[in-house]
């Protein structure tokens, strides 16, 4: 065979072992990218399901960005959301927002159970979501911006040029009108609804919602929910998403011990309550020193309402009045008012109560006045009331068993008694007063006590001690 022959024939073999390893190639390929689809399809064959109760806070923002990261890392075809809340921090709202539209996967957000509400920041989560429902007897809306005081931001004048408005409020309304504006016009919602629920307050029912465009659907259960998204196609960041959730597992992502705790704290109820126990605990201390447990509960609860106010916006003139407040309950001890500053330092609570979280161009929560601070106040003074009137007693029984004690006691004379002079008795130097000459060095016994006074006779058991 020639040369040219073989060279003919190993590039003919050549070719054709080629010709056999790209197809063998190709499969190999394409069972690995079966397989690793496969691996993806399973990840992405459960949902995701989280419950947000209560406020809006860094806590419950926490816990929410935390699940759309554990959906995107492990899969899950969407995130459920059930919501119901009043309001809360407009950062943490926006925090929130800020993930759900950069999310990879699908948010839902279902507002429910029957009564459940998404006012206020909640309404702003809901319409950023890609999908939204509620459940029927629910509402949403009344997103206009108010204080943690519970004060509004109606304006204050009357028609007319003469009229002003709070700078503060006018200043928090147009910056959040304009924010869900952009909201609703991403997720294509009723901007104009939107925007009336933050200038003018309105809040609608669930068919209402729906009617308006607001949400897109309302349902009894989560089962009928998963039913009516099946098969929706979506606009994510990465592209478009075809949801397939008919049949798949659910799985609940739960609150960590420290987000519930945090969450429990940036209650301003809450920390209301914490900031008046722990003042009222240190008031007590200071009045019987050595009790230890009223100082120590104090100083937990002052701790707890530290850890609140890092969370909560405050303000902190009506910090320095609750502590006013007490600082008036204390010199009322000392100072003869006829209760006067008593009455002052719960007045001081009261205003000092409603202003410490006054800040409406950061929240939208309030504390209840009549509710909650009226009541903590009262049980406040009431409690004080009768701290004071039980040491009172016990400084009577104390002084009565003192004088109980001081009967019949023995001590020795330090200035001769004519009749009044010294006596040294029980480590203590007293002004004594006897019916006959006693001189220095003699043993005195006590009759009776007379204020800051001893009468004394004669010691028949001893001459000298």
């Amino acid at each position: 065979m020639s040369a040219s022959t073989t060279g003919k024939t190993d590039r003919v073999s050549t070719g054709k072992l080629r010709g056999a390893a790209y197809p063998l190639a190709i499969g190999l390929v394409s069972a690995a990218l079966l397989f690793c689809s496969g691996g993806v399809a399973a990840a992405a064959g459960h949902l995701n399901v989280i419950t947000i109760e209560g406020s809006i806070n860094p806590a419950s923002a926490d816990y929410l960005i935390e699940a759309i990261r554990s959906s995107e890392a492990d899969g899950a075809a969407a995130l459920l959301i059930e919501l119901d809340t009043p309001g809360g921090l407009v950062s943490s709202s926006q925090d929130i927002i800020k993930a759900m539209l950069n999310s990879e996967v699908p948010t839902i957000v279902y507002v429910t159970p029957r009564g459940a509400w998404a006012a206020s920041a909640g309404m702003f989560v809901t319409i950023a979501a890609n999908l939204a429902a509620m459940t029927p007897g629910s509402s949403i809306g009344a997103a206009h911006p108010v204080s943690i005081g519970g004060g509004g931001g109606s304006p204050t004048g009357g028609d007319g040029e003469g009229a002003t408005r709070d700078v503060s409020m006018e200043k928090a309304e147009n910056l959040l009108a304009s924010y869900v504006e952009s909201i609703a016009k991403h997720r294509k919602r009723n901007v104009e609804w939107v925007v009336d629920a933050v200038r003018d307050s309105v809040a609608v029912d669930a068919e209402q919602a729906l009617e308006l465009g607001v949400i897109d659907f309302v349902v009894a259960d989560r089962g009928e929910l998963l039913a009516l998204v099946e098969g929706r196609e979506l606009e994510m960041p990465g592209g478009s998403v075809t949801l397939k959730l008919k049949g798949v597992p659910i799985e609940f992502i739960e609150m960590t011990l420290l987000q519930e705790i945090f969450n429990f704290l940036s209650d301003p109820n809450v920390a209301v309550i914490l900031l008046l126990g722990g003042l009222m605990g240190l008031y007590v201390e200071f009045n019987n020193p050595g009790l230890i447990l009223p100082g120590a509960a104090g100083a937990v609860c002052l701790v707890l309402t530290g850890i609140a106010l890092q969370i909560l916006p405050f303000d902190w003139v009506g910090l320095i009045l609750i502590i006013a407040g007490l600082g008036l309950l204390v010199a009322e001890i000392f100072v003869t008012s006829f209760g006067l500053l008593f009455a002052a330092g719960i007045g001081c609570f009261l205003l000092g109560g409603t202003m410490v979280f006054e800040q409406p161009d950061l929240s939208d929560l309030s504390v209840s006045f009549w509710s909650v601070l009226v009541p903590a106040v009262l049980a406040l003074g009431l409690f004080s009331g009768v701290v004071v009137l039980a040491l009172g007693r016990s400084l009577l029984v104390k002084q009565q068993s003192g004088v109980d004690e001081m009967i019949g006691s023995v001590g020795k004379v330090t200035s001769a008694l004519s009749p009044q002079g010294k006596v040294f008795i029980r480590g203590e130097y007293w002004t004594s007063e006897a019916p006959e000459f006693i001189d220095e060095g003699e043993a005195v016994e006590v009759t009776s006590v007379e204020g800051l006074s001893l009468r004394v006779k004669r010691s028949l058991g001893s001459r000298r001690v």
